[in-house]
């Protein structure tokens, strides 16, 4: 039987619920989906759909739906103990994971629906052969807006495996290296010319 949780404990458990459901939106969640991973991640052990229930306060439809999707995001995996019916939840632990897991939903779920609707945008140029200036001049910015977030979608896919822990040294110089190159532009100072004696 599993020690219960001292006072401390369980209040550091409750605030850290709370406010991984305040940051949810941040994370492209709602509250309930947010708690309830906030919840397994800080518990040391697998928890039933009863448990969570209790804990959260929430209904089962409500549970069942937001522990699918936590599922299909691979936040969270099930867990079977041997002459158990119940299903338990854990979470995965690797914070590092967990949000390259975040990173890369979101952008799923907002930046390609972003860069879809802007190439069917630039297909209502296809048909006109020659376009005035100023049309000429806001299909060019739609075309650089696809282009960044193409560029930022490769970006992603090539920098998210090596956000781990195991990279952490090389993911500190890199950050070192843009902090400085930053630095060094944010220092440059606007030469104004002397003016000539006479």
């Amino acid at each position: 039987m599993r020690n219960p949780k001292t006072e401390t404990h369980q209040q550091a458990v409750d605030q850290f619920v709370l406010l991984w459901g305040e940051m949810a939106s941040a994370w492209g969640i709602n509250k309930t989906m947010a708690q309830i991973h906030a919840l397994l991640y800080a518990e040391g052990h697998p928890l039933d759909t009863d448990a969570i229930m209790q804990q959260l306060s929430i209904s089962r439809g409500n549970a069942n739906m937001n522990l699918r999707n936590l599922l299909q995001w691979q936040l969270i995996q099930k867990v079977h103990f041997k002459g158990e019916r119940k299903d338990f939840y854990t979470a995965e632990k690797d914070v590092w994971n967990i949000v390259a897991i975040l990173v890369r939903e979101r952008h799923q779920r907002e930046v390609d629906p972003i860069k879809q609707s802007l190439k069917e945008q630039l297909s209502l140029f296809d048909e006109v052969e020659s376009l005035p200036g100023e049309e000429a001049e806001f299909k060019e910015r739609i075309e650089e807006f696809i282009e960044f977030l193409e560029m930022f979608e490769r970006f992603t896919h090539a920098l998210l495996p090596y956000v781990n822990r195991k990279n952490l040294t090389f993911l500190k110089h890199l950050v070192k290296l843009a902090e400085a190159h930053q630095s060094l532009k944010g220092n440059k100072k606007v030469q104004i010319p002397k003016k000539e004696d006479g």
